[in-house]
C-alpha cells in the first residue's frame, strides 16, 4: 500500500539526478510489498513509505550533513512526516554504526531505533536489493557495497562492522516471511 505522496516525493528528488538510486528505492519498495501477509495495512504502508524514502537524503538538494539517513530524516521532519517514519529512515540498515564513524551519533540519537519487525523488514528489503533494484542475497549485497566503495572507504569499514546486525535483521525477517509462506527468494 505504497502511498502515492511518498513515491512522488522520492521520485521528485531521486529520479532525474540519481536514476540508479531511484531504481534501488523502487526495488526496495517492491521487496517490502511482499511482506503484506505478516503486517497490518498501516504497518505495510509505513514500511513501503520508508522503503521508497529511505535514501532520499542522497538528493543533493537535501544533503546537509553528508550522511544520507540523517539528512533524509531531517528533511522528512521539516515537511511534517510522522516521527516514526522519520526514525525508520534515520536508522535504516544499521545507520547508527556509520553515524559513530562520522561523529554524528548525537544527531542521529534524536530518533529512536524501534527494533521492530517493520524495522527488520526495511533492513531486509534494503539489504536484499541491488543498486539497480533487483533482488539479491544479503551476503552478495554486502560484498557489492564493499567493492563499490573500495577497501579504504568509511562505508566499507561501516558495512564490515554492521554485518552481524544486518544479517541478523535479514534472518529474522526471512524467518517471519517463511513462517507465513511468503516466497521472498531472489531469483
Amino acid at each position: 500500500m505504497l502511498s502515492s505522496w511518498a513515491f512522488s516525493l522520492a521520485g521528485q528528488h531521486l529520479s532525474g539526478r540519481l536514476p540508479r538510486r531511484w531504481s534501488h528505492v523502487q526495488g526496495v519498495a517492491n521487496r517490502a510489498a511482499i511482506s503484506s501477509p505478516i503486517l497490518t495495512v498501516d504497518e505495510l504502508t509505513l514500511l513501503q513509505d520508508a522503503a521508497v524514502l529511505h535514501d532520499i537524503g542522497y538528493a543533493t538538494d537535501l544533503a546537509t550533513s553528508g550522511f544520507h539517513p540523517l539528512d533524509g530524516a531531517r528533511y522528512l521532519r521539516k515537511i511534517g512526516v510522522s516521527r516514526r517514519l522519520c526514525a525508520l529512515v534515520a536508522h535504516h540498515s544499521c545507520a547508527y554504526r556509520e553515524a559513530e564513524l562520522r561523529g554524528l551519533s548525537a544527531e542521529l540519537a534524536e530518533w529512536e531505533d524501534e527494533r521492530s519487525i517493520v524495522r527488520d523488514l526495511l533492513w531486509w528489503a534494503d539489504m536484499t536489493t541491488t543498486p539497480d533494484g533487483e533482488p539479491t542475497s544479503v551476503h552478495d549485497r554486502i560484498e557489492e557495497i564493499q567493492k563499490r566503495y573500495g577497501p579504504e572507504d568509511l562505508v566499507t569499514f561501516f558495512i564490515r562492522q554492521a554485518k552481524p546486525e544486518l544479517v541478523g535483521a535479514v534472518e529474522r525477517a526471512e524467518e517471519r516471511l517463511r513462517a507465513a509462506g511468503v516466497d521472498y527468494i531472489a531469483k
